[in-house]
């Protein structure tokens, strides 16, 4: 049950119970609901913001309102919260950061629509939402199909979104087959160079991804890491580094080898 604000109160702490409702407050109609858990649940995620933290988040590409919740009390609301699609939507709409990643992390991936995607996509501005938006496209039955179209835009976000979901897709069970994943190869291969600063850390991460979880392709992502050398991104003022390819591939093909030992 959602909480009900009545008067002066402080927030929630994470995990914390929810506050019974008066009997009266039962006859709410669901829209009042998920405008009382909405508003609970931001006061929470304020109360929990710490300034150094955000600007932590800041540095590494965070935009808008950041508060400062460590990702260990989002997961703690995590998974209060989790499968409430609704409330994500609400979440997202607010514009405050760590709500948006919260977003991504309860919303249902069965209830997601193309359409939902791409309006959560025209908002984002940095890379930490921008991952946070690919890695819950991925569990959708449409991550093909945003993949495919974002990957090819001239937006640095959306193309970012777009090589991220075929790292993701590339890893996965149930991804495009080694014939598709090739030609996405031979992509890398001549345009990483001209891409856009986030779109290049991505397409390099994609190589990684089918290097490293496509064994028939081991050699000819080794071929293409060879080919493109150092792949130059601009991180800002952090400690972040683009990783080797090869390097990164040799590491996924060891950890396959020791899981099969």
């Amino acid at each position: 049950m959602y909480p009900v604000a009545r008067g002066p109160r402080t927030p929630l702490a994470v995990g914390a119970a929810p506050i019974e409702a008066p009997p009266s407050a039962l006859a709410l109609p669901a829209r009042a609901w998920q405008a009382l858990a909405m508003a609970e649940l931001l006061e929470t995620l304020r109360a929990l913001g710490k300034e150094k933290t955000a600007e932590t988040y800041r540095r590494h590409g965070a935009t808008g309102e950041v508060l400062g919740v460590s990702y260990a009390d989002l997961g703690k609301l995590q998974k209060k919260h989790r499968g409430d699609h609704a409330l994500a939507q609400e979440l997202w709409k607010s514009g405050v950061h760590e709500a948006r990643v919260l977003a991504t992390q309860i919303a249902v991936p069965a209830e997601a629509t193309r359409q939902q995607l791409e309006s959560w996509l025209a908002d984002l501005s940095g890379y930490p939402l921008t991952d946070a938006l690919a890695g819950f496209a991925a569990q959708t039955r449409v991550a093909d199909a945003c993949m495919k179209a974002w990957m090819k835009s001239k937006s640095e976000w959306t193309a970012s979104a777009g090589w991220r979901l075929l790292a993701l897709r590339a890893m996965g069970e149930d991804g495009p087959g080694a014939e598709e994943l090739e030609t996405y190869l031979s992509v890398i291969e001549s345009q990483i160079h001209r891409a856009q600063n986030r779109v290049r850390h991505q397409m390099n991460h994609a190589l990684i991804a089918i290097g490293g979880s496509v064994p028939a392709l081991e050699k000819r992502a080794l071929q293409v890491a060879k080919a493109i050398g150092v792949v130059e991104v601009d991180h800002g003022d952090t400690s972040c580094e683009t990783p080797d390819a090869a390097s990164y591939i040799a590491k996924m093909k060891a950890r396959r080898a020791k899981k099969k030992s």
